[in-house]
């Protein structure tokens, strides 16, 4: 299988994958094998669930100091996102300035290029958020 094909495979990457306890109907996201809440009761019992790609920012920081991968994009914004199925996610936040960032602000997921794999170039992508209005 060729790397780029690889990464696509990679469901919650981009279309928002999780998991949702049948019985007590939590939402989890990345997926889980177990339910924190059910422990056992779970098992057997998580069923794929994909998010609906929005939510609002709960709370964010501007990134001066990267990892080596992301020195292109600094500085960039970094949100903590409370998703519409009580599930928080962490990711970028692109497409606003900083100073007009505020908790509460309304954001969906898009997909956008995260980085290169090799030296050859391969290119992959991900989720990242947006905001709404």
């Amino acid at each position: 299988m060729n790397i780029p094909r690889l990464w696509r495979e990679i469901r919650q990457r981009y279309q928002g994958i999780g998991v949702e306890c049948e019985p007590c109907g939590r939402v989890y996201f990345p997926p889980r094998e177990v339910c924190p809440h059910c422990r056992r009761g779970s098992i057997g019992n998580l069923n794929e669930y994909e998010l609906g790609g929005k939510g609002k920012v709960v709370t964010y920081t501007q990134v001066h100091e990267p990892m080596e991968d992301y020195k292109m994009m600094v500085p960039y914004i970094m949100v903590i996102v409370e998703m519409d199925e009580d599930v928080r996610m962490t990711g970028q936040l692109v497409d606003v300035e900083y100073e007009d960032v505020e908790p509460g602000m309304e954001v969906e997921v898009t997909i956008r290029r995260l980085g290169e794999e090799s030296p050859s170039g391969i290119i992959y992508y991900g989720y990242k958020f947006r905001p709404t209005r």
